[in-house]
């Protein structure tokens, strides 16, 4: 049947993974876990070093990470699921086979972050110069997570003529668009827009004096910002509200929410604060080891 559908590659493109799979007698190993491991041990590396350098210990990050890690792989699958029910695999494993993609981001952070922050506040720990530690180490991960879905082929863009377009085997594309050969390749929009916006964040932290907890506010901003635009451009299956897409919706408020919490947050810091800025205090030894 595909066959028929000879590809209309332009000059230049970037090419797609043949197999998101490599077999090791028994076992096929997913490259798309693979990835979402090199990014979760990112984020634990970095986070780890900003923690200590304020003084925090490595225990904490470790403890930090086991639990937020799990609670964010089970919500960022819950959200797909969720969202996404009918892309589902039509067996009875199909909710949990994260091997073939479909983990929503929102989903993820938002119970990974929960789930963290009561594991760190157990701990004795500042939450807010901890969650500002993570947020640049969250947007790095994220960044290197997107390249699961080029291993995939999957939650691309438009189709395009662009130099830098993605080639998507027939099989993968939207019926629409079966004549189309290359497509913007979103995963890599979001993933060069998270490893610059962690840049900002490492910008904003070393010029700017701000409130701890509000470089986390700026990593939810300018990712969401990201976000809305991307979103717009993919093609992927996606519950719609009035023909926009649910993340468009579910970004613009994470935007508004972000924003306006940032503003609030360092306003009501200035007023209440008339001297100078406090010195860094030593990580309290945790309660529970």
């Amino acid at each position: 049947m595909w066959a028929q559908c000879p590809p209309v590659l332009p000059l230049l493109s970037i090419p797609s993974p043949d197999s998101s799979t490599i077999e090791l007698g028994p076992l096929s190993i997913h490259f798309y876990g693979l990835t979402l491991l090199a990014a979760i041990a990112a984020a634990v590396g970095i986070a780890g070093i900003r923690w200590t350098r304020r003084g925090g210990d490595w225990d904490l990050i470790f403890r930090v990470a086991v639990w937020g890690v799990a609670s964010g792989i089970v919500g960022a699958r819950l959200y797909h699921v969720i969202t996404s029910w009918n892309e589902l695999p039509d067996e009875w494993w199909g909710p949990f086979a994260i091997w073939k993609g479909g983990l929503g981001v929102w989903g993820g952070i938002g119970l990974g972050v929960v789930v963290g922050a009561i594991v760190a506040k157990r701990s004795g720990a500042d939450l807010a110069k901890l969650a500002d530690c993570a947020a640049p180490a969250l947007l790095v991960a994220q960044g290197i997570g997107r390249f699961g879905n080029w291993w995939n082929q999957e939650l691309f863009g438009k189709p395009t003529d662009l130099p830098w377009g993605l080639e998507i085997s027939p099989e993968n594309r939207p019926i629409e668009y079966i004549e189309n050969g290359t497509f913007h390749p979103t995963f890599l929009y979001e993933a060069l827009w998270c490893f610059a916006a962690a840049g900002v964040l490492l910008l904003v932290e070393r010029r700017f004096r701000i409130r701890p907890g509000g470089l986390f506010a700026l990593y939810v901003l300018l990712y969401s910002i990201g976000r809305l635009w991307i979103e717009m451009l993919r093609v992927d299956p996606s519950h719609e509200w009035g023909g926009v897409r649910l993340n468009v919706f579910v970004a613009g408020l994470a935007i508004v929410l972000s924003a306006a919490f940032f503003v609030w947050w360092q306003r009501r810091w200035k007023r209440g604060d008339a001297g100078p800025p406090p010195k860094p205090e030593a990580m309290a030894i945790p309660k529970q080891r």
